[in-house]
């Protein structure tokens, strides 16, 4: 997934985003869309996991790491340096 929102981020700076595309209105929209849209996320997984439905965290948690790919692109931050800090952690 990750390539692919680095591709649609680099159609929307070449002025030729893909029609449609959800990830290129997120970038079209910027930084704050993409934030308010990463933590509308976060708090309905918090609330999935209140609710204990399985079904629903999966769904939530995808929704959430989705738009967090796309908030880490927008900053120019590879997934590659999330995980690196991860494996550095104790």
């Amino acid at each position: 997934l990750h390539p692919r929102v680095r591709r649609q981020r680099q159609m929307c700076i070449r002025d030729s985003p893909e029609e449609g595309s959800y990830t290129a209105y997120l970038f079209e929209k910027g930084v704050d869309k993409i934030a308010k849209k990463t933590g509308e996320e976060a708090v309905e997984l918090v609330i999935a996991a209140k609710n204990g439905d399985k079904e629903e965290i999966v769904g939530e948690c995808a929704d959430l790491f989705y738009h967090a790919l796309v908030l880490l692109c927008n900053a120019g931050v590879k997934l590659s340096d999330v995980c690196t800090e991860l494996k550095n952690r104790h």
